[in-house]
């Protein structure tokens, strides 16, 4: 393997009753884990080293990938093994067809290696590959190792620690107490010695929950995930083709997108009292997390990185107060279209499983996406519900009032910038 940043591949290709598939990676000492922090997967999407980072899926006209890039380059030199896994959901590996790995240097596309996992049965994880040390040098091996025991078996099997689903149970009846007998006399106890320190607490084991949105399943409650107080972050990552072949394309047009593309998260709100109005980089409006609208954008990225990215922060201390908010994302510059982006996004409640979906290919000349639309049942309970839906605007009309219009804010708004 080169001795730079390489993107790896898990692809396989969609379809009806085609399970859904997770990468995830093992960073090792002798065949373990040092800690769960060496598991890198979707809840927990960066090593701490940053050798290795969850960059999330895409999918393009039915070929779906799920991607992480490992610099070599960064892997601790106690490290000895990367292991690289998928794991399915939804059914078993004999149901995703064409399932492969690819190794790509990720500065120029150059394929470095290949896997074609082929004859899966009722395996629902593997380990498709690993890197490793071998007199100084990275290589790379196929492996195609199967597990019917999913991520959970796969992960346990290299140390990793799981939070296993707390199950109650009723406590039998308690006997009747004997009669109580008068206390023998005793003479004054020696004060017992001190006691030794308690030992730092452990860390919290690794949760495998999670919850993806797709067109056959848009909805979800924020109540039933445990999301029920304090942060909601909301991030937004991308990435972009070198070569782009979008509706620009077809119509004999370059598609005008390049490195320096800025895309800016922002939702509009409406509160129970009736205030209404837009949190965006846009004219400084980045909200406040502890006073109305109790949501903060966190920055303007350029990257679309997973670690970095597009934030948004909601205060579910005060969902009561909320009506709805819409979350949308526009083109600030850089591109015409959401053409060749494949983005995700993904909400992380504090409190319980991770919601996350992809956007689908864009096929118009669309410069504002409207992601998910968060709703107040009336019962106390949020349902966010995946919009992934593209608009495109009319000639001198800005993004912002083009999704207003298509969910009927009703705000006035004057030109700004950033």
């Amino acid at each position: 393997m080169p001795a730079t940043a390489l993107r790896v591949e898990l692809g396989w290709r969609s379809g009806p009753g085609v399970p859904d598939a997770d990468a995830s990676a093992l960073l090792l000492v002798g065949g373990k884990v040092r800690s769960d922090d060496d598991f890198v997967f979707y809840n927990q999407p960066a090593h701490s080293s940053g050798a290795v980072r969850h960059e999330g899926k895409r999918d393009a006209g039915g070929r779906v990938t799920d991607t992480l890039l490992v610099d070599l380059t960064r892997v601790e030199p106690g490290i000895e093994t990367v292991i690289v896994a998928a794991s399915s959901d939804g059914g078993a590996f004999g149901r995703v067809p064409d399932l492969y790995i690819e190794v790509k240097d990720a500065a120029n596309g150059t394929v470095a290696a290949r896997f074609d996992s082929t004859g899966a049965t009722s395996e629902t994880a593997f380990v498709l590959g690993e890197f490793y040390r071998r007199q100084g040098a990275w290589k790379f091996r196929a492996v195609g190792q199967g597990y019917s025991s999913g991520l959970e078996g796969l992960a346990t099997d290299y140390g990793i620690t799981i939070d296993e689903p707390q199950h109650t149970a009723s406590a039998p009846p308690a006997a009747a107490a004997p009669p109580v007998a008068p206390p023998p006399v005793t003479r004054p106890a020696a004060p017992p010695p001190a006691a030794p320190p308690a030992p730092a607490p452990a860390p919290p084991p690794v949760r495998l929950t999670k919850v993806t949105l797709t067109k056959a399943a848009p909805t979800v409650s924020l109540t039933k995930q445990g999301g029920t107080s304090g942060a909601l972050h909301v991030n937004l990552n991308w990435q972009v083709r070198k070569q782009f072949s979008g509706w620009a394309a077809k119509l004999g047009r370059p598609a005008a997108m390049h490195a320096d593309l800025d895309l800016d998260l922002c939702a509009l709100y409406e509160l129970t009292d009736g205030r209404k109005g837009v949190v965006q980089a846009l004219g400084d409006a980045f909200g406040a997390l502890h006073q109305p609208p109790f949501i903060h954008l966190d920055g303007d990225d350029r990257t679309g990185a997973v670690a970095t990215g597009e934030n948004l922060t909601v205060n579910l201390d005060h969902k009561h107060l909320f009506r709805r908010i819409l979350v949308f994302v526009t083109i600030y510059e850089g591109a015409r279209s959401f053409a060749d982006l494949h983005a995700t996004v993904t909400l992380q409640p504090q409190h319980g499983a991770p919601i996350d979906f992809s956007l689908d290919e864009c096929t118009v000349p669309s410069t504002v996406c409207a992601l998910a639309l968060i709703t107040n049942t009336g019962g106390g309970d949020l349902v966010v519900r995946r919009e992934a839906r593209y608009l495109v605007p009319e000639r001198g009309v800005s993004p912002q009032r083009t999704v207003d219009h298509a969910y009927g804010w009703g705000m006035n708004w004057t030109p700004g910038r950033k």
